[in-house]
């Protein structure tokens, strides 16, 4: 096989611009494309700055309820300072952050309710 890297992930949404604007405004990704994409559809993609992945805000498959997505992992170098910019910004956590053997992390969710962990791993 000759896969060199995840280009893409879908991430169930109800609201594009919404999803957008959280993802971009509080997260702090950068908005990759937003434009039409056939009749009455749209491709919304974002990433964190210079990343090889993007995500992609979709409303399209109907396999995919908004919100259905969990285990979303974003790795940060600064976990303790990302998370209380993102409690500012009034991003809700579940709980506060774990120790785990691997490094440490903090639980929360986008605003339909997918599941996205912020990890700061041992090296």
């Amino acid at each position: 096989m000759t896969v060199t890297h995840v280009q893409l992930l879908s991430v169930p949404v109800s609201d594009q611009d919404r999803a957008r604007d959280f993802y971009v405004d509080v997260l702090g990704f950068d908005l990759v494309w937003d434009n039409p994409m056939g009749p009455g559809g749209r491709w919304v993609q974002v990433a964190p700055k210079g990343a090889a992945t993007a995500l992609t805000l979709v409303t399209w498959f109907p396999t995919m309820p908004p919100g259905s997505l969990k285990g979303l992992v974003l790795e940060t170098d600064d976990l303790d300072g990302d998370v209380a910019a993102l409690r500012d910004r009034g991003v809700v956590f579940e709980g506060d952050i774990q120790v785990a053997p691997w490094g440490r992390y903090a639980t929360l969710h986008d605003p339909d309710g997918n599941g996205i962990v912020l990890q700061s791993t041992r090296v």
